[in-house]
């Protein structure tokens, strides 16, 4: 959305809820199952570390310094993240526009899969149909009275997140199959 220069790029928002396996390796109270269970607990809402990341990726995108404000939550499930990223349109767009768009962005992309079914409990992304797999499933809604695309994306924070990165960039980097030791369908298959 952003090179085809169709959003605000001044309000960008990244609500994300994270799967306990995306606390990190080490322990503090908050990350111990007891702590953890039935909870939806944001933290670091402002000036979270992954931010910049985000904006730099993004920025690259635009050809131009794009800010976003990321806002974490913890929540009850090990692995996996939702995001649910909030843009503003700058034009009308219709659903076929965007699923064009998304298809020539990430038609060579082995690992991205393109989720939004008309009818049915699953329309969107849902992190428990990527757990155990390097998928990263991704969808959207148009909110016309708000001038609002809801950008939705789905992963595994251990598969998708610093493992499945690390093999698939040795794939890359030592001219083997970018799929190879990573290509396994989700513990739940879609």
């Amino acid at each position: 959305m952003i090179k085809k220069k169709i959003i605000d790029t001044e309000h960008i928002i990244v609500d994300s809820k994270i799967g306990s396996s995306g606390a990190g390796a080490g322990t503090v109270s908050g990350t111990h199952h007891a702590m953890r269970s039935g909870v939806i607990r944001p933290y670091k809402p402002a000036k979270h570390r992954h931010t910049g990341e985000i904006e730099q990726e993004l920025s690259q995108a635009a050809g131009s310094k794009i800010k976003v404000s990321m806002s974490p939550h913890a929540v009850d499930i090990v692995r996996g993240i939702l995001c649910t990223n909030h843009v503003f349109l700058n034009q009308p767009v219709s659903e076929m526009d965007l699923w064009k768009m998304y298809r020539e962005q990430y038609q060579n992309e082995k690992f991205i899969r393109l989720i939004r079914d008309k009818k049915g409990f699953y329309k969107f992304p849902d992190p428990k149909f990527v757990v155990g797999s390097n998928f990263c499933d991704v969808g959207f809604d148009i909110d016309e009275d708000n001038n609002r695309l809801v950008v939705l994306s789905a992963s595994d924070n251990l598969m998708k997140g610093a493992a499945g990165s690390a093999i698939q960039n040795m794939n890359v980097m030592a001219g083997f199959n970018e799929m190879e030791g990573i290509a396994y369908s989700p513990l739940t298959p879609v």
